[in-house]
């Protein structure tokens, strides 16, 4: 089995939710395609990437985390994150959740 990467870089997590709009769930050989495009991750790393995502998302949905207060679209947040709550939604109409 090949070595497990638990960090992921800003673009292969753009990579990632790229391929996730791409593959959805009704594709076959889904996550071997999702792997194929992020590049240097396994098909159990991307299913274990998905897996996380999809809680994260649920506990946001339920309220359990506060949605940060970004700022104004182009400027960067506290973290160097330019990405909004737009794209978190965006997210999760492409994952279906």
């Amino acid at each position: 089995m090949a070595p497990v990467s638990s960090s992921w870089t800003p673009k292969q997590n753009k990579l990632f939710e790229k391929a996730l709009a791409v593959y959805d769930k009704d594709t076959q050989d889904r996550w071997h395609n999702v792997a194929e495009a992020v590049g240097g991750k396994t098909v159990e790393e991307v299913k274990r990437h998905y897996e996380i995502l999809v809680h994260d998302l649920m506990h946001i949905e339920s309220g359990q985390v506060p949605i940060p207060n970004y700022k104004a679209a182009g400027s960067s947040g506290s973290n160097g994150s330019n990405r909004g709550f737009g794209d978190e939604q965006r997210l999760m109409k492409n994952l279906k959740i």
